[in-house]
């Protein structure tokens, strides 16, 4: 029972690549499924990415912002879900991993304000309505301005962050802009430099909640569409994803075991006291 929202800085710390991993690796009781929305205003990356353009642009947000105006929001939004749980050799997928694709130019983030809304609205219901989890992606400004309104309503906020010298330099501002608005940030850390979680921690000022290894032919088959290497669903990076996915779901449950779920009158106290 968890949404949980990624955020990045400049400097292409990985948050996509993150976010597919922890989509992939993510424990799910039977009956259960998980979606990630790729919300970066910015423009998404997974069509062209991991999808190698298969799907063309037919999916994905600008096609809710009409719905919305329409009063057609919740039947659109279950249109515009990409299967990403099929399995070669199965007959038949479970559709237990799915996508919602980004937008595909940035100047088509000016008219989603009430996307955003609507959005947020529906994965504060959609576990108790569908038994559903939700991984938001809102790259690296998603996390301030219009669509800043999915952190405020998630049960919990990453900032993924690579702890070399310029990514924590480049995150600092972020992540203390964050932390006022909406509170209980953490950081995802990609290990590719030299610091240690203590010293991201005291430079960042908030916890280190997990760590995925720098993998670079791995991160490709993700990032790129890459081939997959032997044994990809067993390498260090999905194993560190599927470890990361339990400790998120532990956090998030214990979240809201204290504050009840995202919109109660607890969470939205505690949002106004981290402003």
């Amino acid at each position: 029972m968890a949404v949980i929202a990624l955020a990045g800085c400049s400097g292409a710390p990985g948050v996509t690549t993150s976010a597919l991993a922890l989509l992939l690796s993510w424990p799910l009781e039977p009956g259960r499924r998980m979606i990630l929305a790729e919300c970066d205003p910015d423009g998404g990356a997974v069509l062209h990415g991991l999808l190698q353009g298969t799907l063309g642009d037919r999916y994905g947000l600008r096609n809710l912002s009409v719905a919305a105006r329409k009063g057609e929001f919740g039947e659109a939004f279950w249109r515009q879900l990409i299967d990403l749980s099929s399995e070669d050799g199965k007959a038949e997928s479970p559709r237990d991993r799915l996508l919602l694709p980004g937008i595909t130019d940035p100047a088509q983030a000016a008219s989603l304000s009430s996307v955003w809304k609507g959005l947020a609205t529906m994965f504060c219901g959609i576990d108790a309505d569908h038994g559903h989890d939700v991984l938001v992606d809102l790259g690296r400004r998603g996390a301030t301005g219009p669509s800043g309104v999915l952190a405020e309503q998630a049960d919990l906020v990453l900032v993924v962050v690579r702890n070399t010298l310029r990514c924590l330099q480049a995150a600092q501002g972020r992540v203390g802009e964050l932390e006022e608005r909406v509170g209980n940030v953490g950081l995802l850390v990609v290990d590719e430099g030299p610091y240690p979680a203590g010293e991201v921690q005291r430079v960042l000022q908030v916890p280190v909640v997990a760590a995925l290894p720098f993998a670079p032919k791995e991160a490709r088959v993700l990032s790129d569409g890459a081939d997959q290497p032997r044994h990809f669903t067993k390498s260090a990076l999905m194993k560190a994803a599927r470890t990361t996915s339990t400790l998120l779901v532990q956090r998030a449950a214990a979240r809201r075991a204290r504050l009840g779920p995202p919109g109660t009158a607890a969470r939205s106290k505690e949002v106004s006291y981290a402003r």
